[in-house]
């Protein structure tokens, strides 16, 4: 397999922190049901990624899997979808 053909898993998400250096906290929210009940539920993960675009909070960012960078980031910021009003 080529370097083309693979593909590396994206996410949207929400940049909730840019107080480190280079690199962001993004909210990753999904729905998912209920096992038993059947209700739709909303569960969230942080994830911590590698920001070389200058996203702020409140960003809607696509971040993509890549190498580990540190012992907590595994991500990349890949574009700024929308910038954060105000």
């Amino acid at each position: 397999m080529s370097d083309n053909e693979k593909q590396a898993r994206t996410l949207e998400g929400r940049v909730i922190s840019n107080k480190m250096d280079k690199t962001v906290t993004v909210l990753i929210e999904r729905q998912v049901q209920h096992g038993l009940l059947g209700k739709i539920i909303r569960r969230s993960t942080k994830l911590h990624a590698q920001d070389d675009l200058g996203a702020n909070e409140g960003d809607l960012v696509r971040i993509a899997e890549c190498r580990p960078l540190s012992k907590t980031k595994h991500h990349r910021v890949v574009e700024i979808v929308t910038r954060a009003v105000g």
